[in-house]
Formats: structure tokens, sequence, C-alpha cells
């Protein structure tokens, strides 16, 4: 081969590898800037039971690069799940569990054959202009500051359920993506099932009738949680930053890594933390916004120990189109109705339809089996809607205003049980009438800095 030709073939391949550059960082503006976004107003997220599929890209320019931030549990199985989910990077790996950090770093890296970053504080994965998306699965008490960060640097999120610890930061979060015009998605991944969703076009369609009623449950059989100890700090554990922009409180050791549930510092109870998925597909089904009145009624009976919420909580929500949903949560007692532990039902002019696990069960007016379907559970399909939205700019299947409204409703029920009252509110926002009490825990107490801004 002459040194002509091998000259050629080198400007050939100079030239080519140009262009691959310039594709990428022109694919890396697009993720980063928004353009793709219109005005919040104008988007719309993707139609319920669109047959159209679009074929996936591996094109490196469409690679989304991503920080996790909380990887004990759930993020952990957001990690495998987005690395499956093909064409994405984990680039880094956030814990204040430094035992965390370093076990599913050392997963990422073998998976994707290149070693995540290892920090301690997420905002150093804010300031990586190289990133796309920030994954949020720390506790309750972090998602909304997070994502109101993570949306102010230019960085698209996917947040886990619920998306706030209190509906002034629900708010907030919504203003953060509108304002920004950022995706952020919640982690409520029945919105993204293909059984729920032919179960919903059902409803909508009219085959039980006009839906007047949803009724939804969690039941489990969960132990005491005990009676915590003062102790201190373990070495591998970032007491202070764990706790972020929640008051400092001391460190006891029932509390890491999951019993801050159970503590309304940190957590919303089990409405929050399981009963927001089914009020979430009752809301959905309905075809509801926010409520008129909501009321609630129990207590903590089961165990005599730390836990501040209750085990035993019945929530109404009513609303303005003459239509309700209930939610029964039993966190000690495993028996639900329908015989499961978790479900939805929906009940029309014309019949019902039961949702549990992936698929649903429709009935007549007497009780008759007519219909059934089912589908696919898990992470995948909720994982392809988010990154087809950061890819694409459409807002997702769970879109942060959809989980706000949701997860407002979950934020009201706790109100109605904390202060034993009946709680009103405008049909237009879901704001508190009429109620000082109620209102002063519509938003929280913060450590100092930490206080969220739009």
């Amino acid at each position: 081969m002459s040194d002509l030709t091998d000259k050629a073939e080198s400007e050939l391949s100079l030239a080519a590898e140009m262009r691959s550059r310039q594709q990428l960082k022109d694919r890396r503006l697009f993720l980063k800037s928004g353009v793709a976004l219109t005005a919040a107003g104008a988007m719309t997220s993707s139609a319920i039971g669109d047959d159209s599929e679009s074929e996936p890209t591996n094109s490196p320019g469409d690679r989304v690069v991503m920080g996790i931030m909380g990887v004990n549990g759930r993020g952990s199985a957001i990690a495998r799940g987005m690395m499956a989910a093909g064409n994405t990077e984990v680039a880094y790996v956030c814990d204040v569990d430094t035992r965390a950090a370093s076990r599913v770093s050392q997963l990422v890296g073998e998976v994707q054959k290149k070693d995540p970053k290892v920090v301690g504080d997420f905002r150093r994965i804010l300031d990586d202009n190289g990133v796309d998306v920030l994954v949020v699965a720390a506790p309750n008490h972090w998602h909304a500051p997070a994502t109101i960060l993570g949306c102010a640097a230019g960085k698209h999120v996917y947040v886990e359920k619920p998306c706030s610890h209190t509906p002034e930061e629900g708010e907030m979060a919504v203003a953060a993506a509108r304002k920004h015009k950022r995706i952020v998605q919640m982690g409520t991944q029945r919105r993204s099932w293909p059984g729920i969703v032919e179960a919903i076009q059902r409803i909508h369609q009219g085959d039980i009738g006009k839906v007047l009623y949803s009724r939804t449950w969690y039941n489990n059989r969960r132990p005491s949680i005990g009676i915590g100890k003062p102790t201190a700090i373990p070495d591998w554990l970032d007491w202070r930053l764990w706790q972020g922009p929640a008051p400092d409180r001391p460190y006891k050791d029932n509390v890491v890594h999951y019993n801050w549930h159970w503590h309304w510092d940190w957590g919303n109870g089990e409405l929050g933390n399981n009963g927001v998925h089914g009020i979430d597909v009752a809301r959905w089904g309905l075809d509801v916004h926010y409520p008129v009145r909501v009321t609630a009624g129990g207590g903590k009976y089961r165990h005599d120990d730390d836990q501040e919420t209750p085990d035993t909580l019945m929530v109404t929500m009513d609303f303005p189109e003459g239509k309700s949903i209930t939610w029964e949560g039993l966190s000690w007692s495993p028996l639900g109705p329908h015989d499961s532990g978790f479900g939805i039902s929906f009940h029309g002019t014309e019949g019902s339809l039961v949702q549990q696990g992936t698929g649903y069960v429709m009935y007549d007016m007497r009780g008759k089996e007519i219909a059934k379907g089912n589908g696919a559970g898990g992470d995948k399909d909720h994982f392809a809607d988010f990154l087809d939205g950061v890819r694409t700019g459409r807002l997702t299947n769970a879109d942060i205003e959809i989980a706000h409204k949701s997860t407002l409703l979950c934020h009201l029920g706790n109100i109605a049980y904390r202060t034993g009252s009946v709680i009103n509110t405008d049909p237009d926002n879901g704001h508190i009438l009429g109620n000082p009490t109620a209102n002063a825990l519509w938003g929280r107490e913060y450590a100092p800095g930490w206080k969220p801004e739009v």
C-alpha cells in the first residue's frame, strides 16, 4: 500500500473521529441545555396506550451519564437496572455509608467495565458537567432538596417515591423542573407496567361504567424497631450529611438504614412508603387531581417502641368530581382485601376491577369475572420511559407534576392523622383551608443553610 493511500486513509479516519466527537459534544449539549424541551405548558407526556415503538439507539451521543445518590438499598437496584437499559453509564456512586459506596462501586465497575467515581457528598455529582442525570435514592427527607438542586445544576432527575417530604417541597420540585426545563420522574413503576396501563385504559373507556370509588391497601408483618440507644456514630457513617436538610438529631442505634421511615424528621410512615404506589394508581384510574377533603383514623397500636408514625391507618380522600379514594394500611397484619397484601380496586356503575401484582381482573355487577390481563413488572419499562424522556425532551409517565399530586394525597393523609382534624382543601391546588394547625405541617424545619429555593 502506498504512503499516499496511507495518508488519505489516515485523514479520513481522523475526519470520522472528529465528526464522532462533535456529534457526542452536540448530544451532550442537547442533554444539558434542554433545547429539546418546549415550554412546560406545551410539553405532553406519552399517550397512554400508544402502540408506537421507537427503535433503540446505540449512538455514543445518546449515552446517558448518571450519578446515583444513596446506594445502600434501592439505589443499588437502580444502578443495576439503569446499566441494563443500555447506552448508559454510572459515572458516580454516592453514599454517606462508605461500606455501601464501596460495595456498589465495585458492582458497577464489574458490570460496565469502567469504575465509577465514589463520593460521599452528592454535590460533587452536580459539579460535573459531564453528568446528565442525578438519581435520588437517599431517604425521603433528601428527595425534594436534592431534586431541586439537581435541576438547578442542569441535571435531569430520577427520584424515588415519595417525591417530597412535605407538600411545600413537592410544589418546589415541580417549579424547579419547569424553571430549568428538566425531566424529573418519580419511581412509581406501575405507571409504566403494561398490565396496569391496560387496566387504566379499560377504566377510562368505560368498561365498568362511571367509576366513583377506588380502594387501596397495604398489609405487612413488620417487627418492632425497639428502643434505640444513643451511641457513638460509626466510623463508616457521615451522620450529619445523612441528615442533610433535616435538623440535627442525636444518633441512635435503631435508625439507619431503614427505620428512619417511621420517624417524622426523615420519613412519611407507611402511607408515604408504600401507600403512594396504590394511591397513585387510584388517582390515575379515577382521573382526579386535587381533593376537597381528607380525613384519617388509626394509630400506633401493635408495638411499644420508637416508631412515631401510625402502624394502623385509614385515610379517605374526597374529590370535587363526586369520587373518593381510600387507603388502608396495616403494617403488622399481613392479610388484606382479596387475600393480598397490596392492591387497588375500582368500583363503577357497571362493574369493578381489581389490580393485584402486575395485572388485573374485571367483574360485572354480580361479581362474575368477565376479563383479565397481565404484563411485565419490575423497573425495566419505567427506566426505559425515563431515559427516553431524557433523550427526547418529552414528559414521562410519572412526571414530577403527576408525582406531586399523588404524593400530596399521602402528605394530607398524614397531616389529618397528626392533627386529628378534617382537612378541607382547595380543589385547584390541594392547599389546606381554614386550619392553621394543619397548615403548620405544610412545610418543615430545616438545618441551617439547607432550606430549598427555586
